[in-house]
């Protein structure tokens, strides 16, 4: 009980299962939830946009209101982190920093200069794992000393390995009343919780998906409501275009450190083990949760994940750089309307389905665009607010064919895929309002549609300058599809077939 410590917050902002936290408790006299805004690290090494700094604003609001019920308070600084350790370490008299531990490189780079600054000021650390199931060195260690790069290998690891560990019991204020650091003058003024008008940015979309562990506990239990649901759970029986999320949603609370995924996990566990028939890995909840961490194992183990060259588990592929038609892409004006709702929902929401996604990705890279994973990757970075650096990387190799699994013959049609869940269109219509008063038959091929037709309708297909209606691109008036593109599925000769709308099937199983 003798140290005073701060405990850093970075990932992990929640208080329920908590073990680097609560053990800090344990051996402090005095303890300072700090939170460190460095606004160059979130934008520069996790490419932050303005939907994923809201949420992570907001988060930290409901942490705040979190520690003060527990009769603590939480002290946001803005700076450079090491700066701002340094710097506390002296005001406060701090003997021990405490944090979690995570896989990312650019956090590992941090986690080194605190340990530098841990031995030139003469502290101690304490950290724990605290954002995967497991200790990701051990699976590591485990395998032999290199990652499994596939999802059975990396089951029959774990079941070596046996359960993960329990969640450890909540933070109470009895913690903390051992523990309470001394009230400062100007405290609300000087670490309070900055606004996104304080950081300069603007938003307008209406919030889906509000930040914090109080969410998240909300949803969580609302799913466990429905246990039925949660047992027979099955990834591919969940609907890409449907307008209310068809899977838990919780994804944003895990990737951005409101939820736990031990607590998850377990929860997963418990209703599966009262039921006799459910769903099992790998669509099952806890086969995505697995995904998860297999895409975890492997970003720790993996040099340069993040990037086609130097990366030793990934094709190098002779992408297209196509500026033009990656920015089409990124903007929604593809001309394709199942394919441009999908990025249109992205941007003003920061979620899609996995299904959109695979969709969007299949549609930039192998399927049609070929253009680089790691530019579509730098999109879903900025858009999602699911982010996340193992598992996004991992799904763009994996969708693209350029790592874990080459053999895709399976292509993603950009006009029957959404039609075939979704024949109406509606979710097109929300999306897309300047089609909402196209016939159904024409809401997936508007450029198909009879000129009177697309009169009616309010929106002109692929004609400029008509004042006072809507005009929409023409799939193929930027991708010159005639010249040299085609849906390739990495076969060599994927230069020399050209491609239309008309002509899907070239190449592959269309979907």
């Amino acid at each position: 009980m003798s140290h005073r410590t701060i405990h850093l917050f970075r990932k992990g902002l929640w208080l329920h299962d908590n073990p680097t936290l609560l053990g800090a408790l344990a051996c402090s006299a005095a303890l300072f939830p700090v939170y460190v805004l460095d606004r160059t690290f979130l934008e520069g090494a996790m490419g932050l946009g303005p939907l994923r700094w809201r949420f992570i604003l907001q988060s930290l609001e409901d942490l705040d209101a979190r520690l003060r019920a527990l009769g603590s308070r939480l002290y946001v600084l803005r700076g450079s982190t090491a700066a701002v350790l340094n710097d506390l370490v002296t005001r406060w008299g701090v003997t021990q920093i405490s944090y979690d531990t995570e896989v990312e490189p650019y956090y590992a780079c941090m986690e080194r200069e605190i340990q530098a600054l841990a031995q030139e000021r003469g502290l101690q650390t304490y950290t724990h794992v605290s954002h995967t199931l497991y200790d990701v060195k051990r699976i590591v260690k485990a395998n032999g000393g290199s990652p499994p790069l596939t999802y059975k290998k990396f089951l029959q690891v774990l079941s070596v390995l046996g359960e993960p560990e329990e969640p450890v019991r909540d933070v109470s204020a009895e913690d903390f009343l051992r523990c309470s650091p001394p009230a400062e003058p100007l405290h609300e003024q000087t670490y309070r919780v900055p606004s996104p008008a304080d950081l300069g940015l603007e938003l307008d979309s209406e919030v889906l998906w509000p930040g914090g562990e109080t969410h998240a506990l909300q949803r969580l239990h609302k799913h466990f409501q429905s246990q039925g649901w949660v047992a027979n759970f099955s990834k591919a029986r969940t609907v890409p275009n449907s307008l209310l999320p068809s899977t838990t949603g919780l994804s944003p609370y895990l990737s951005l450190g409101c939820l736990s995924v031990r607590t998850f996990y377990h929860r997963l566990r418990s209703v599966c083990a009262q039921s006799k028939n459910h769903s099992l890995p790998p669509v099952s909840l806890q086969g995505q949760v697995l995904w998860r961490e297999f895409f975890y194992t492997v970003a720790s183990a993996t040099p340069n994940f993040t990037k086609m060259q130097g990366n030793p588990i990934c094709l190098q592929i002779d992408w297209y750089h196509d500026p033009e038609a990656l920015e089409k892409w990124r903007t929604a004006q593809t001309g394709f309307p199942w394919i441009d709702a999908i990025m249109t929902q992205l941007r003003q929401e920061g979620w899609i389905h996995h299904l959109a996604r695979h969709a969007v990705a299949c549609f930039l890279t192998r399927g049609d665009l070929w253009i680089s994973w790691e530019e579509g990757m730098k999109v879903f970075e900025e858009l999602l607010l699911d982010a996340d650096y193992s598992v996004n990387a991992g799904n763009w190799m994996w969708l693209s064919a350029s790592a874990f699994f080459h053999k895709y013959t399976r292509i993603f049609c950009p006009v029957r895929f959404g039609r075939r869940t979704d024949p109406q269109g509606q979710y097109v219509r929300k999306y897309l309002p300047v089609l909402k008063n196209f016939p159904s038959q024409y809401i997936y091929e508007p450029w198909k549609a009879p000129e009177d037709v697309q009169l009616s309708a309010g929106c002109i297909i692929g004609m400029e300058g008509l004042r006072g209606t809507w005009v929409m691109r023409k799939p193929y008036d930027f991708l010159k599809w005639n010249s040299n593109m085609s849906p390739s599925n990495g076969d060599a000769d994927h230069k020399s077939r050209p491609w239309t709308p008309e002509t899907l099937q070239l190449s592959g199983e269309v979907m």
